[in-house]
C-alpha cells in the first residue's frame, strides 16, 4: 500500500518531465538514465504536500495523539517527550522547535534533550521519497521511523536522565501556527515547502559529492607518497567504522564498505550516505558488473535501518538554529547538548539496525 502510494506521486513527473522518466532513457543511456533530479526529488514535493493536506483534515494530529498516549504509557516519560518524538515520524528536525515553541522556555532540560534526540534519531516523512527513490526498500524506512521514537527517548533517558518533574502543562501540540484556509492552500503551501526541501537537498548533494571528490584526490595523492595511489577518504572511513559496522551484525567481510556509509552518515549526512549505497541496491549481476562488491541482503537491511536518520554533525546547527529562533535564551544549552543528541540519535539508529538484523536472521 506505501509503495503504491508513492508510485501516485510519478504523474507529475511525468507530465512534468515526459520522457526523461520513460523506460527508453534506460534503453538509451544504460545506468546514466537515472536522473536523480528528475526522478527523486520531485517525489519529496509530492510527499510534502500529501502530508500537508492530512495536517490540514486532521489526520496527522489524530495519529500523533493516539500513538503518543501510548508511547506515554509504555516508556513512562512525559506527555511533551512522547508527543513530540512521535511528530518527528512526519515533520523534521527543522520543524520541531516550530512544534514545541509554546512549551519551550519550561521544558526542563531533560525534556529538551529528549525531544533534540527524537529529532536527530528520525527522518522526516517528506524526504522517505528521496530515499525510496534511490532503491531503498520502503517498509525498511517506515519501519524504522517508528523504530525512532522508543529508540530516541530510550538513549535520551540513558545520557540525560530526568532530574525533576516536568513543569509544562500540555493541553494541545502546536501542529501549525497559520492552518490554511482551505484544503487547495494545504496542497499550495506543502508544495511550496517540498520544492525547497528538493532544491536543499539537490544543491546539498551537489556540494557533498563534489567535496568527496576532491577529498579522495587530496587523499589518493598523498597516499601515492607512500605507494598507496588508491587511499579514499571511502576506504579510510571504512576502516575506521568497520569495527561498529560489525558490531550490528555485517560480516566482517562486509564490515569495511558498510563501515564506510556509518561514517558518511555521520560525519556528512544520511541522504549523501544513501545515495553512495545506491549502487550496491541493485541485483547482484549488476552490482558485480559495476566492479562492486555484491552485499548480503541481510547487510543491506541493516544498512537501510542505521542509515534512516538525521544523527549528524552538521544537524547540530539545524537544531541550535531552530531552537535559538523560538527560545533565544536556551541557545547556549542547545548548542551544549549537541554532541550528546548526536550520539543518542546515533546509537538509536544503529539500535534498530541491529535489531532488523536479528529479526531477519531468525526469519
Amino acid at each position: 500500500m506505501s509503495i503504491t502510494c508513492w508510485a501516485y506521486g510519478n504523474a507529475g513527473i511525468e507530465f512534468l518531465f515526459g520522457g526523461l522518466v520513460q523506460p527508453k532513457m534506460f534503453q538509451v543511456f544504460g545506468d546514466g538514465g537515472f536522473v536523480f533530479a528528475v526522478r527523486v526529488l520531485p517525489a519529496i514535493i509530492f510527499v510534502t504536500a500529501l502530508i500537508s493536506v492530512l495536517y490540514y483534515l486532521g489526520v496527522m494530529r489524530w495519529i500523533v495523539i493516539v500513538l503518543g498516549t501510548v508511547f506515554q504509557k509504555l516508556l513512562g516519560v512525559s506527555k511533551l517527550e512522547s508527543f513530540s518524538a512521535v511528530t518527528t515520524i512526519f515533520l523534521g528536525q527543522s520543524e520541531m522547535p516550530a512544534v514545541v515553541k509554546p512549551f519551550a522556555r519550561d521544558m526542563t532540560g531533560a525534556e529538551l534533550f529528549a525531544v533534540m534526540s527524537s529529532g536527530m534519531a528520525a527522518v522526516a516523512g517528506s524526504v522517505l521519497a528521496g530515499y525510496a527513490g534511490l532503491g531503498v526498500r520502503v517498509d525498511y524506512l517506515l519501519a524504522a521511523s517508528f523504530m525512532a521514537v522508543p529508540g530516541g527517548l530510550l538513549f535520551a533517558k540513558i545520557i540525560c536522565p530526568s532530574t525533576e518533574p516536568s513543569r509544562v502543562q500540555l493541553q494541545h501540540l502546536n501542529f501549525d501556527e497559520k492552518r490554511p484556509t482551505n484544503v487547495i492552500e494545504a496542497v499550495s503551501s506543502g508544495a511550496t515547502v517540498g520544492l525547497k526541501i528538493a532544491v536543499m537537498v539537490g544543491a546539498m548533494l551537489i556540494a557533498f559529492v563534489s567535496l568527496i571528490a576532491l577529498l579522495n584526490g587530496i587523499v589518493g595523492g598523498i597516499g601515492g607518497w607512500f605507494g598507496h595511489p588508491d587511499l579514499s577518504m571511502q576506504s579510510v572511513l571504512g576502516m575506521l567504522f568497520a569495527p561498529l559496522a560489525y558490531l550490528i551484525g555485517v560480516p566482517w567481510s562486509e564490515a569495511t564498505i558498510a563501515g564506510n556509509f556509518l561514517g558518511q552518515k555521520v560525519i556528512l549526512n544520511e541522504f549523501v550516505a544513501y545515495a553512495s549505497l545506491s549502487p550496491y541496491l541493485k541485483d547482484a549481476a549488476s552490482v558485480s558488473a559495476a566492479g562492486l562488491q555484491a552485499l548480503d541482503p541481510r547487510t543491506i537491511a541493516i544498512l537501510s535501518f542505521a542509515l534512516c536518520g538525521f544523527a549528524n554533525f552538521s544537524s547540530i546547527a539545524v537544531l541550535t538554529g531552530g531552537f535559538s529562533a523560538v527560545a533565544p535564551e536556551r541557545r547556549a544549552e542547545v548548542a551544549r547538548y549537541g554532541l550528546r543528541v548526536v550520539l543518542a540519535g546515533t546509537l538509536s539508529n544503529l539500535l534498530s539496525a541491529t535489531i532488523a538484523g536479528m529479526f531477519i536472521t531468525l526469519h
